[in-house]
């Protein structure tokens, strides 16, 4: 490889992990508006997933990643937010990223502060301003709250988890498997329930609430979750759709909400939750600034080489690893 090529993890076509091909390409320049990072993490996202298999349309071929951290390599024009060459800076809901350079408009950067490594910031970007948003805008957490968090030790979960516990509520957490509980557990949750040992996961969840119900339901994971969610909360409670990990939930009856008590079901997204400058760094400053004191955990769960892609996909979609995984271009 020469000076002026580097490797990109492209998508073929639509299809599963074995569409994912490590190219050389040209060094891109970064255009009007964006700069050039030298790329040393990648998050490992589902929504990535969704884009290889065509669930998201993008047409093929394209660069994977939506989620990353580096150095700043070249500034293009008319960049008006202060980056410089050398700028230690993180991003998400960007695509591209899984390569050795990425072009980012400077506008969806967010700075990285010493103290968090590069690794840190592209495991904790992505799920860390959606965990954010979901406890501080969608539903506000209060001291006190009851909320059930679903997959409690996945990405998104421990970092729920992590947040909800700091405000002072307390956590029902789910999870598949004894050793994913006892993560959740590690983390603060108040009740933990492996959902391969319950029959009737709803009652479980009224039961460590005193029969009362949850004031909120954090679900990522969608279809296989959504009824029991419903379920489980209390009058004018809310269900916060933020994923579909097992599928998508088919349309339902709306009349469901009203019979369970003037419930509330909203299904969010990240992109209008940092759709303005001012708001994608309040919420990027907030999550690594906790990284850096320490009061907000990141666990890596694995780093793989961009040959090694196909196998980190893997992983991740047959749910067996836990924490966050990386892609090290």
């Amino acid at each position: 490889m020469g000076p002026m090529t580097e490797r990109a993890l492209i998508v073929t076509t639509h299809g599963g992990p074995e569409v994912l091909e490590v190219q050389e390409r040209r060094r891109p320049r970064p255009g009007q508006g964006e700069v050039a990072v030298a790329v040393e993490a990648v998050g490992v996202n589902f929504i990535d997933v969704y884009l290889r298999e065509g669930r998201y349309p993008s047409p093929t071929p394209f660069v994977l990643g939506t989620e990353g951290a580096g150095t700043v390599t070249a500034v293009g024009e008319g960049v008006d937010t202060g980056v410089e060459v050398g700028d230690r800076v993180g991003w998400a809901m960007v695509d591209g990223a899984a390569a050795t350079t990425a072009t980012v408009p400077a506008t969806r950067l967010v700075p990285v502060p010493d103290a968090v490594s590069a690794e840190q910031a592209a495991a904790v970007l992505l799920q860390g301003m959606t965990a954010h948003y979901l406890v501080n805008d969608t539903f506000p957490v209060s001291a006190g709250d009851w909320t059930l968090v679903h997959a409690a030790a996945g990405g998104v979960g421990q970092l729920l988890t992590q947040l909800i516990v700091a405000k002072g509520a307390h956590v029902v957490a789910t999870a598949g498997s004894s050793s994913k509980c006892e993560i959740a557990q590690s983390l603060g949750a108040e009740v933990t329930i492996d959902y391969s040992e319950v029959d009737d996961l709803a009652s479980a969840v009224r039961e460590a609430t005193g029969g009362r119900g949850v004031d909120v339901a954090y679900d990522g994971v969608g279809a296989a979750t959504f009824d029991a969610s419903l379920a489980s909360l209390r009058p004018r409670g809310m269900l916060v759709l933020y994923g579909a990990a097992s599928g998508p939930v088919p349309p339902f009856d709306l009349q469901r909400l009203n019979s369970g008590g003037s419930l509330f079901v909203t299904r969010p997204s990240l992109a209008h939750y940092v759709a303005t400058r001012e708001e994608l760094l309040e919420r990027g400053n907030a999550v690594l600034d906790a990284v850096a004191d320490g009061s907000l955990k990141v666990d890596i769960g694995g780093r793989w080489p961009l040959e090694e892609a196909q196998d980190a996909y893997g992983t991740l979609e047959s749910r067996a690893s836990t924490g966050k995984l990386l892609l090290i271009p």
